[in-house]
């Protein structure tokens, strides 16, 4: 897939970027019945930041195919659970946040497919081992989740059936396992996508120009995630699983693997002549 930009202004990634980051440090300064708009308008600028992002540096088709994968399969895998309990167990959506999909709620493939762009940025530093890549990703995507799904089902968002079950944070454990699940196949999904983009080389600590905004964005959504929950939210094990958890993902993710590194020709450069 060609990686030739998109007629877009290289700054609109960045401006829809603080857009979000605005619009995430008003939520717990907003009253309670602006919440549930707010965080349609959060989810909605964050897509388009990787939207827009992965246009410009990534091209049409590339994104075409991101937006198939991430919000086809978000759609795709939320229907299945909402219908059969598969992967993630027995939950059921409100009417909170707008109109539903076949009782799917039309935002949450959106926000399937604004943390996997960046989640796939991350990983990609490690394509040369896919499957180890995807699984890491699926690990960003699942400790992502120890955040947010305890704080939409506190605001009514969707609903878990009792079960007798392990659970963590009254989230049940079947949840994370069905997220590291969609989402190790979400990510393979989209390191498969054919991607000419360059990238920092696998000595590098630096990130390349095509990485900077996701990554920023990624990690403001863990920091944040951290403190709101601390500071705000009041649910300091939330703070501490999904900070632990998501955390540990990330400095793994960041680090250099030995596997990144091509393996140099034992015979030499004269062998090669």
């Amino acid at each position: 897939m060609s990686a030739r930009p998109v007629s877009l202004t290289p700054r609109a990634p960045h401006l829809l970027a603080a857009a979000t980051i605005l619009a995430q440090i008003a939520y717990p300064l907003m009253p309670d019945h602006a919440l549930d708009a707010l965080t349609i308008i959060v989810v909605v600028l964050f897509f388009l930041t990787s939207t827009t992002h992965a246009a410009v540096t990534r091209g049409l088709a590339w994104t075409a195919g991101y937006v198939v994968i991430a919000v086809g399969g978000g759609l795709g895998v939320e229907l299945l659970g909402v219908h059969t309990g598969i992967p993630f167990g027995h939950y059921t959506y409100g009417t909170s946040l707008g109109p539903r999909v076949f009782g799917v709620t039309a935002v949450i493939p959106l926000a399937w497919a604004m943390m996997a762009y960046p989640t796939y940025v991350l990983v990609r530093r490690h394509r040369r081992t896919p499957d180890r890549a995807a699984l890491l990703g699926g690990l960003v995507l699942a400790t992502w989740d120890l955040f947010l799904d305890p704080q939409m089902v506190e605001a009514g968002h969707w609903t878990w059936a009792a079960a007798g079950g392990p659970a963590l944070n009254g989230i049940p454990i079947s949840n994370f396992l069905g997220w590291l699940l969609a989402g190790t196949v979400m990510i393979g999904a989209l390191l498969a996508l054919p991607d000419r983009t360059p990238e920092p080389e696998p000595t590098s600590a630096r990130a390349s120009a095509s990485e900077g905004v996701p990554l920023v964005m990624l990690c403001w959504t863990y920091l944040s995630s951290v403190l709101a929950n601390l500071t705000f939210f009041g649910r300091p094990g939330v703070a501490a699983i999904g900070g632990i958890a998501m955390g540990a993902t990330l400095v793994l993710a960041l680090r250099r693997w030995r596997s990144d590194v091509p393996a140099r020709d034992p015979a030499g450069p004269r062998a090669r002549r």
